[in-house]
């Protein structure tokens, strides 16, 4: 099975790489529809027996795309000795950001104090140079009439996809069917990301409120509550700025978005959303986002606080109540209502944040790459800092590099306001500013589709001339809400 699945594989992704050489916008579709099905898609492919190196090579596509794309946009560049763009603040400050990571991946971890083993470095640097390389592709590209358009649409279908995938997966697919597949496989052996309590599927695939009665989250085709609900958040803050909003049958994709978000049971997200479109109501300077922002919160609220009678029910299996057993015995009593701060995810999360702080607080010039958050679970190094995407940063790089990524972010997001009655550029804002905020309590660089797509939207919608190439097809902020 591996050799049948390199032979389609191989011309698949050569044909995919001239295609993105020949025009690396290209590339950007293949990230917004490929990453939202990349876990999936691996997942059934361990399962049908292709596993180890060949995996490996498969799941590398994203990286092989985003390289071509750059060398095609870096020669151009080279052909017409320049740069397609003039460097700014923003700019600056990423590459700063990035040349702080690069410096931090070469510096002796002995030096650092760090653990991390070389393959925790090489995952450390491929999380933070991700979103600074998409963004550079965006800022390159030279667009058609429309495309930046084009590309928001794509976004937003895919999550509706998603969306609708999920709904129908978290009702109709039993837990069992996941224990049995190729997602244990997949997160354990070929991502090195092992968990105990749910048979080797991540543990937030439920939510357990306490009583041994789990329910189940919507994980939809990226295997995760947590990823699914921020590529949730974009999509519906970018279907916010539609062209022709007031089109009655785009409430029917936001409605399936919202649902499809509660069911992830991912209270960032939520919150998340609910800052994205306070942001647009800003920017827009229209009233609808607000009111629709306080209607959000309000109702997931409510849904929150009866999920436990209302989620889909599943149930543990004997070696998984055990564990669950012995980890309520180790925290002892907690409130487990979802609203509650001592509900025992909440204060996880809470305690998670404080602990990494004082880490960076004690050890300013930090540790090096792969001494946090994901990379150090992979790699079986000490985990120093988890969850927030801030402190992993200031673990890995010291708090200079976790100040140069918040200052490149803030005057990317100050960029993206400043764009002259541009709807498209006012929601990536308040999806970048959701982002920014959800990334206090997680780690949303581990999360493919934002580096990949939303930090590449962005480095598109600061640069002048894609707004100019998108005249013809405009997304007037008079237009939205009107």
């Amino acid at each position: 099975m591996e050799a049948l699945a390199l032979a389609l594989y191989v011309p698949l992704v050569a044909f995919a790489a001239v295609l993105v050489w020949r025009r690396p916008v290209r590339a950007l579709y293949l990230f917004v529809i490929g990453l939202a099905v990349h876990n999936f898609a691996m997942a059934l492919l361990y399962d049908a027996g292709v596993r180890g190196a060949s995996l490996t090579a498969i799941a590398a596509w994203k990286e092989l795309l985003l390289a071509v794309a750059l060398a095609s946009v870096g020669l151009a560049a080279a052909r017409d000795r320049g740069l397609p763009f003039t460097a700014g603040a923003v700019d600056l400050l990423a590459l700063a950001f990035g040349v702080a990571v690069v410096l931090y991946a070469v510096l002796p971890q002995s030096l650092l104090d760090g653990d991390a083993r070389a393959s925790g470095i090489a995952q450390g640097a491929r999380y933070a140079l991700t979103p600074v390389a998409a963004y550079v592709l965006g800022r390159s590209l030279r667009l058609r009439a429309g495309e930046l358009e084009r590309l928001i649409r794509t976004a937003v279908v895919t999550a509706v996809a998603v969306a609708a995938f999920g709904v129908v997966e978290v009702y109709a697919v039993s837990l069992d069917w996941w224990r049995g597949s190729g997602a244990p496989g997949w997160f354990r052996d070929q991502l090195d990301l092992r968990s105990r309590g749910l048979s080797g599927l991540p543990e937030n695939f439920v939510y357990n409120p306490g009583d041994e009665r789990p329910l189940r989250r919507l994980v939809s085709t990226f295997l995760s509550p947590l990823a699914t609900s921020y590529m949730l958040v974009v999509g519906l803050l970018l279907l916010a700025v539609w062209p022709r909003r007031r089109t009655p049958w785009l409430l029917g994709p936001a409605a399936l978005l919202f649902v499809a978000l509660l069911l992830t049971h991912t209270r960032a997200a939520l919150l998340g959303l609910g800052a994205g479109l306070l942001v647009l109501a800003v920017l827009l300077r229209r009233w609808w986002p607000a009111l629709a922002a306080a209607a959000a919160i309000a109702v997931s609220a409510a849904f929150l606080a009866v999920y436990t009678d209302v989620g889909p029910e599943t149930r543990f299996t004997r070696a998984e109540l055990r564990y669950q057993r012995a980890q309520a015995q180790r925290s002892g009593d907690a409130d487990h209502g979802a609203l509650s701060p001592g509900e025992p995810s909440a204060r996880s999360h809470w305690r998670n944040l404080r602990d990494g702080v004082e880490t960076v607080a004690r050890h300013p010039q930090g540790y090096g790459l792969g001494n946090a958050g994901t990379p150090a679970r992979r790699s079986d190094t000490p985990v120093l800092a988890g969850e927030s995407t801030y402190t992993e940063l200031g673990v890995e790089t010291g708090i200079l590099g976790a100040l140069l990524f918040l200052a490149w972010n803030a005057v990317l997001l100050v960029e993206l306001a400043r764009r002259p009655r541009s709807a498209v550029a006012a929601g990536l804002a308040a999806a970048l500013a959701a982002v920014l905020l959800i990334a206090v309590q997680t780690d949303v660089l581990a999360v493919p589709w934002l580096d990949y797509c939303l930090w590449a939207f962005a480095g598109i919608a600061v640069s002048p001339a894609a707004v100019r190439a998108s005249a013809a097809a405009p997304m007037a902020a008079d237009r939205v809400g009107a």
